[in-house]
């Protein structure tokens, strides 16, 4: 808990720092930040992390009501823009904003550190790699070769996603090289909020977010060659993919302002009241019935049942007194579920081992793996790594069924069954993803759309934010249609 106080209050501190630092470095290269403590700077860009992935209306949120996981509670108007589709120039445009303010900020001051810390600027380079691929999956083209450079560069360029993605791997590849030669580096310690300095666990994350950008090509004609060639280089390296779920918690308590980002949205607040996004979010009818008709366990896990059994609502639905008045009010509902909710001091989840498996089912199944466990294997390791995490029992019973989508055998698409089981099992967790693996395979077929949209399909990206036309108008590309132009490997 002392850990936590101490770098919780140094988190503003670092902040103005680094704000600051342009009236202070006018004899400084603007790429070589004022000298700050790479162990204040690194918790401070993991917690960061945490909330751009899991502060209320950040990228996990998004993929909870884009994937048609997530509904309302009646007695409540909270989700009007999602319900609408209402893709604007300020829908969500924090995801953006913070990444670039904050998150991405510390980072890059690790990044620019010399060979004595030659650990932390692996992980910035890492860290930098899982952002600026989240800021592509949701935006496309984005400012990347001439971004966060303060002073140096105040309207970077916007460069192409795909030269971008390229890039991030090469800065993966490059962060593990400069762990393998860091021997005599400062090596982090509590002060690194995910593995707590643990180098080899780094490694094996550098090669599962390179995983995450491999295979989000793979279904892109002309790319074989190329992510085989990549493929080969994770298995050279020899490190792997991680072996457990990969989450930030720099001492998340019950004590105000540190609890954890997701508990404190929608679980309870420290006297134990459910917040207002507790009682508002629920379950869709639609994943209710999904998970009912595939006799899945976890579905007690991901939501939580009511007295007179699971209950969800329809994206949309207006009037919530037909057919029963009252029907659709929180208690009767299934809200958020125990195993997604589990307490102030949770982690927060950044990369589930659950998707590193089902990633690695695809790059098997694809024929871009053809070493280790064959793809039915990796395929039922994710269903048991999501049941593992949700505090569910019955996983071999449950994947051993002779069911479409369920069974790795019985799945006539084998594709389908990976994508749709992998959109269960981050479910509440990093469901944004699942939106990117929609926009990429038309995968979980059959989902439903809200009401209320007026449009055939959920979007495929994001409008750039506002602040962008009138800080760097003159980059900003002319912006895609948000339901029709796709991210450049979904096209």
């Amino acid at each position: 808990m002392k850990k936590f106080l101490k770098y919780a209050s140094l988190l503003s501190v670092v902040v103005l720092m680094a704000a600051c630092q342009d009236f202070l470095d006018v004899n400084e290269d603007p790429n070589n930040p004022v000298s700050v403590s790479p162990d204040l700077v690194l918790p401070t860009a993991q917690v960061y992390t945490a909330n751009v992935m899991h502060n209320n209306r950040y990228l996990n949120n998004l993929g909870n009501m884009m994937m048609y996981n997530w509904s309302q509670s009646d007695g409540y108007a909270w989700y009007p823009d999602e319900f609408k589709y209402n893709v604007t120039s300020s829908f969500y445009q924090q995801i953006f904003n913070y990444s670039y303010s904050n998150t991405l900020k510390m980072y890059h001051v690790l990044d620019q550190l010399d060979s004595t810390y030659s650990y932390y600027r692996a992980i910035g380079k890492i860290m930098k790699a899982y952002h600026f691929q989240l800021l592509v999956d949701c935006y496309g083209n984005i400012p990347y070769s001439e971004a966060l450079k303060r002073s140096g560069e105040a309207t970077p360029k916007y460069d192409d996603a795909k030269t971008i993605y390229e890039d991030l791997v090469v800065q993966l590849t490059d962060a593990i090289r400069l762990i393998n030669e860091g021997e005599n580096a400062k090596v982090p310690g509590a002060d690194d909020a995910i593995f707590g300095g643990d180098m080899s666990k780094w490694k094996k994350f550098a090669n599962s977010v390179k995983l995450r950008i491999l295979i989000r090509q793979s279904s892109m004609s002309g790319r074989e060659t190329y992510l085989k060639e990549q493929f080969n280089i994770i298995a050279s390296e020899g490190s792997g993919y991680i072996t457990a779920d990969v989450g930030v918690n720099p001492g998340y308590t019950n004590i105000e302002n540190q609890q954890n980002p997701f508990w404190d949205t929608f679980g309870k607040d420290v006297s134990g009241t459910e917040t207002m996004n507790n009682k508002a979010t629920c379950a869709t009818d639609y994943i209710l019935t999904f998970l009912t008709g595939t006799n899945d366990p976890r579905i007690d896990r991901i939501y939580e049942k009511p007295s007179d059994g699971h209950l969800g609502v329809p994206q949309g639905l207006l009037d919530y007194d037909t057919p029963v008045v009252d029907a659709y009010v929180p208690e009767k509902v299934s809200n958020i579920g125990p195993g997604i909710l589990k307490g102030a001091n949770q982690n927060a989840i950044i990369y589930t081992l659950a998707e590193s498996y089902f990633n690695q089912a695809e790059a098997h199944f694809r024929g871009l793996i053809t070493t280790g466990d064959d793809a039915k294997t990796l395929y039922q390791k994710g269903i048991q790594a999501s049941f593992d995490y949700l505090g569910a029992t019955g996983a071999q019973a449950y994947y051993s069924q002779v069911k479409n989508l369920v069974g790795w055998d019985a799945s006539a698409n084998k594709l389908q069954a990976i994508i749709t089981q992998k959109w269960i099992a981050l479910n509440g967790l990093t469901a944004e993803q699942s939106w990117f693996d929609y926009n990429r395979t038309g995968f979980p077929a059959g989902l439903p759309i809200s009401r209320l949209a007026s449009t055939n399909d959920r979007p495929v990206r994001l409008f750039y934010p506002a602040g962008e036309y009138s800080s760097n108008g003159e980059n900003v590309p002319a912006q895609p249609n948000a339901f029709t132009e796709k991210i450049f490997w979904g096209k």
